[in-house]
């Protein structure tokens, strides 16, 4: 079984900073069943090359950082931070709004065969949606 740290790791350093989306291929699986995505949004790892294709649209300057890093048997959990700033195209829905945003992300990926099978998610889509101005800051 491949480094499951350095597999996760990978995902953030060249699919989301330097966008090779040809490792999508190599380390998410055809099948990938996707527990974090909007209703409608397209199954498996095509789902997964178009959020990396609209993040990066909307966001040109994205960089993932990522924080940590934890994997125990078939699983790894990763703690990053997403950044960037809001000047390219639509990001859901929602036009360029000129503003920067900073991001903390939780993912677990079940991996087999050296490949993420399932991937759970946990981010702060309130706070993006804030730092984005499309919902009013509280208090």
């Amino acid at each position: 079984m491949a480094d499951l740290k350095a597999t996760a790791r990978r995902f953030n350093d060249e699919i989301m900073n330097q966008g090779k989306l040809e490792v999508i291929d190599e380390i998410i699986a055809d099948d990938l069943v996707e527990h974090a995505a909007p209703p409608g949004w397209p199954p498996g790892k095509e789902g997964v090359r178009a959020w990396v294709t609209m993040a990066r649209g909307a966001f040109p300057d994205l960089k993932v950082e990522t924080l940590g890093v934890v994997a125990e048997g078939d699983e790894v959990w990763m703690h990053s931070v997403m950044t960037g700033t809001h000047t390219g195209g639509e990001f859901m829905g929602i036009p360029a709004t000129g503003k920067s945003v900073s991001v903390a992300m939780i993912d677990r990926v079940k991996v087999s065969e050296d490949k993420a099978v399932e991937h759970w998610a946990v981010s702060d889509d309130l706070g993006m949606m804030t730092q984005l101005g499309v919902v009013p800051e509280m208090g």
